[in-house]
């Protein structure tokens, strides 16, 4: 074998990468802005769980609800929640 075939692995790694890395940056962009979103969906799905959990705070101290019931709700909302 001579050198050139050698390093023709190495020449195609180097070019898939750079080909790679330049096509990738098209679409930092879009997954700049997409992971925003969804961070900002996440954020507002919790804090309408806290508003939830609050509120059912509040009727268990006001005896609006039984602890039975508390219970059920409060294990729903932690349920369906990444902070709770």
């Amino acid at each position: 074998m001579t050198p050139v075939f050698r390093d023709k692995p190495m020449k195609n790694l180097i070019l898939t990468l750079i080909i790679g890395f330049a096509l990738g940056q098209g679409g930092c962009a879009f997954l700049g802005g997409a992971a925003t979103g969804t961070l900002a969906t996440g954020a507002g799905y919790e804090i309408n769980n806290k508003r939830q959990l609050d509120k059912l705070e509040e009727d268990y101290k006001n005896e609006k609800i039984s602890r039975e019931e508390y219970e059920a709700r409060k294990r729903q909302i932690e349920h369906g929640s990444i902070v709770y």
